[in-house]
């Protein structure tokens, strides 16, 4: 079974339509890049995937079940994580704080932030700074982090709630070009490690060709490709609109 299926999703503001009866699965494992011009309406389906905006039409099933009108927060405690093109952490804390903040989430333990929450979950959440490489600055001051490190803190706070699909919205924007490559790999080696299902955006077009399985391209709302690496660069269409060269 899929992890996700998407159904037809249609979302229009003020009669111009953003989305356009867009229809796609997310296999266990798989890297699956969203890319389009600005103004495709990559944004708008992710926020329709992810609970920020109810579709106008169509649904979102998360491994069979609905999940089209759920709130964020409980979409995400099914197993859906998210991470931002802006960093969103918690940056008074140490690394480990971040996780372990995540962590208490996760297992429905908000209550402890009262509580000593630093305490809880040290095991866990320094396994998690290993998994992304951070390993060795979980004591430091989250602000002190380099851009790079912020974005795999980011991804270990994802990861805290063991989710089953993973939304990354432009992953690599803001980070060193020669860091980029390198991040993109840790997450596909988590998602095929643990059968966890990457749909990313991405303006990076050497990075979408590299660390994608599939790729699916947006124009004015639909869809007008889905293949492989290959597929897409020699696509007539694709480069019309968005690569703007010739194969």
């Amino acid at each position: 079974m899929s992890i996700l299926e998407v159904q037809g999703l249609t979302k229009s503001f003020g009669g111009v339509a953003a989305v356009r009866g867009v229809s796609f699965t997310v296999e266990p494992g798989e890297m699956l890049a969203l890319i389009g011009p600005n103004g495709a309406g990559k944004s708008t389906c992710f926020n329709m995937l992810g609970g920020q905006l109810p579709p106008d039409s169509g649904q979102v099933l998360l491994q069979g079940q609905n999940i089209t009108f759920l709130p964020p927060r409980h979409i995400c405690r099914l197993g859906v994580g998210r991470t931002f093109q802006i960093t969103q952490i918690f940056a008074s804390m140490s690394v480990r704080e971040n996780v372990q903040t995540a962590l208490l989430s996760h297992h429905r333990q908000s209550w402890k932030l009262w509580r000593a929450a630093d305490t809880h979950h040290i095991t866990e959440a320094e396994a998690l700074l290993y998994k992304v490489g951070l390993a060795t600055q979980a004591a430091r001051p989250s602000a002190e982090l380099a851009y790079g490190d912020l974005k795999r803190l980011e991804l270990a706070i994802a990861l805290a709630g063991q989710p089953r699909l993973l939304l990354m919205d432009e992953p690599t924007a803001g980070v060193a070009p020669a860091e980029r490559a390198g991040l993109m790999d840790l997450v596909a080696n988590l998602a095929r490690e643990g059968q966890m299902a990457v749909l990313f955006t991405e303006h990076d077009m050497e990075i979408v060709f590299s660390c994608a399985d599939r790729i699916l391209v947006m124009d004015h709302g639909s869809l007008i490709a889905e293949g492989n690496a290959t597929s897409i660069r020699a696509n007539p269409q694709v480069q019309a609109v968005y690569l703007g060269t010739a194969a």
